[in-house]
C-alpha cells in the first residue's frame, strides 16, 4: 500500500455540497472519543473564506438533529449576540438588522451567519421553550487595534440591579458611571494598542469603575436567589453578561497602560481569559440541555499554547481551548482546521513539503482525521516543515505537523 493511500485510508472523506457528508464523518469522529464532549470546538485557519462557516452550519445542524446540541458558541461580540439569540428564541427583530448588528468583527458580512440565524429560528418555532437552540457569542466587544467602552456594560448591570433591588445595596448610580467613563471614544482609541501612553486604562477614573465593577457583580451573584426570582433566569443571565464583559474590559484597559516588554502578549491572553469565562459560563447555563458547538480561529480553540510572530514580536499565551481543555478535560473536544488553496484570498496552493500540501496530493478534497490516526499516517513523511506562504492579509494561520496533538482532530480542505 502507497504512503498516501494510507493516508488517505487515516480520515473519513466527506462531500461539500449538504450536511449529511460531514454529519457522517463528524458522527464516526465522535464515536472514536473517549466520552462524547459537552463541548465540541470546530476551529478555522483564517477568518473570511466562506467555506468554513457553511461547514460550521452542516456540522451543527446534524448535531442538533443528531447529537442533541442545543447551543452554539461563535467568536463574535457576547452582547451583540445577545440580540441574535432574542431573534432565535422569538423571531424579535427583522433577520437583516439583527445580523448587521448581532455580530462584530465584520462577521455580519457571511452569507453563512445569515443562513444559520435564519434556521436556528425556524428550527425553533417549531420547539418548547425549554427545547429551543440558543446563540452565543463567546468573544469580548474589542478589536485587534483596541477595546469598547466598559459604560455601556455597566450601565446595562446598574440599570438591572437599580430596578430590582434597594438603592441603600447599590454602590453607585448610572449617572456616576456616565462620569466616570466619560466619552466612549477615549476608550476606544486605536493608538492606545501602540502607545500605553495614550490609554485610559491607568487613570483614576478607570481604577474606581473597575472596583465598581467589581462590586456590581459580587452584588448580582449575591442577590441571585432573589433576583431570579423576582424577574427571570434569561433576565438574570443577561445582566451576568455584561457584569462579566464590564469586569473583563476594565482588566484589558488596565494591562493596555502597562509599558512592560509582555505587553501584547499580556493583552492576547487577557483577550482569551474573557472568552473561557463566557465558555464557562454557557457550560454552566447549559447544564443539563445537551453538548454546546464553539466555531472560531485555530489559535483560539487548540489545546496548545498559541503563538503568533507579528511583525518583531514573537508573542505566545493560552487560548480559550487550552484554558477550557485543562479545566474540562475530555469534555472538551476541538478540530483544527487546515486549508490547501484559497485563490479568491490570495491564498496559492501549498509546497509539497508542508502537511496541507501532502494532503492536497489525497484523491478527495474533504477529510476529517481523528489526531492521532493522523499523526501515525504522516510518520511515512518525517521531513514535513511548516508552511511560509500566507494570504496578503496575513490571515491564515498554518497548522504545523509537530503540534498536531494540539487538537483531537483535523479537518483538511483541499481548496474552497
Amino acid at each position: 500500500m502507497s504512503d498516501g493511500a494510507s493516508l488517505a485510508e487515516a480520515g473519513w472523506a466527506f462531500a461539500g455540497d449538504g450536511g449529511a457528508g460531514i454529519g457522517g464523518a463528524l458522527e464516526r469522529f465522535l464515536q472514536s472519543l473517549p466520552l462524547r464532549p459537552r463541548l465540541l470546538g470546530l476551529g478555522e485557519p483564517m477568518h473570511g473564506v466562506e467555506a468554513f462557516p457553511q461547514l460550521r452550519n452542516q456540522a451543527f445542524q446534524h448535531l442538533v438533529e443528531h447529537d442533541g446540541y442545543r447551543s452554539i458558541a461563535i467568536e463574535t461580540d457576547c452582547l451583540a449576540a445577545l440580540t441574535v439569540d432574542a431573534f432565535v428564541a422569538g423571531g424579535k427583530g427583522q433577520l437583516a438588522e439583527v445580523v448587521r448588528s448581532g455580530f462584530s468583527h465584520g462577521f455580519e458580512k457571511a452569507e453563512a451567519n445569515r443562513e444559520l440565524v435564519a434556521w436556528m429560528s425556524q428550527y425553533n418555532r417549531r420547539r418548547d421553550a425549554s427545547d429551543r437552540l440558543r446563540f452565543y457569542g463567546f468573544d469580548a466587544p474589542m478589536e485587534m487595534t483596541g477595546a469598547n467602552s466598559p459604560r455601556p456594560a455597566l450601565t446595562a448591570l446598574q440599570a438591572y440591579l437599580a430596578t430590582n433591588l434597594e438603592a441603600a445595596l447599590l454602590p453607585t448610580t448610572a449617572g456616576a458611571i456616565d462620569t466616570l467613563a466619560g466619552a466612549d471614544e477615549r476608550w476606544s482609541n486605536a493608538a492606545a494598542i501602540l502607545d500605553p501612553s495614550q490609554s485610559v486604562g491607568a487613570s483614576a477614573e478607570a481604577n474606581t469603575l473597575r472596583l465598581l465593577a467589581d462590586d456590581l457583580l459580587a452584588l448580582l451573584i449575591a442577590e441571585s436567589p432573589r433576583l431570579i426570582a423576582s424577574t427571570s433566569r434569561d433576565e438574570w443571565w443577561r445582566a451576568y453578561v455584561h457584569a462579566r464583559t464590564a469586569a473583563g474590559l476594565l482588566r484589558y484597559h488596565a494591562a493596555m497602560a502597562e509599558t512592560s516588554d509582555a505587553r501584547v502578549a499580556r493583552l492576547l491572553g487577557l483577550r482569551d481569559v474573557m472568552m473561557a469565562d463566557n465558555v464557562n459560563a454557557i457550560l454552566a447555563r447549559e447544564g443539563q440541555r445537551g453538548p454546546t458547538l464553539m466555531f472560531g480561529h485555530n489559535l483560539h480553540l487548540q489545546k496548545g499554547r498559541s503563538r503568533w510572530h507579528l511583525g518583531d514580536l514573537s508573542l505566545e499565551w493560552w487560548s480559550v481551548g487550552s484554558i477550557i481543555g485543562a479545566q474540562h478535560g475530555d469534555e472538551y473536544a476541538v478540530l483544527g482546521a487546515a486549508l490547501g488553496a484559497a485563490p479568491r484570498q490570495g491564498l496559492n496552493a501549498p509546497a509539497p513539503d508542508t502537511l496541507e500540501g501532502t494532503l492536497s496530493a489525497l484523491p478527495e478534497s474533504r477529510y476529517l482525521f481523528k489526531a492521532t490516526s493522523l499523526i501515525t499516517a504522516l510518520s511515512v513523511f518525517p521531513n514535513l516543515v511548516l508552511r511560509t506562504d500566507t494570504a496578503p492579509n496575513n490571515g491564515y494561520f498554518p497548522l504545523d505537523p509537530r503540534e498536531l496533538n494540539d487538537a483531537d482532530g483535523v479537518i483538511f480542505l483541499r481548496d474552497v
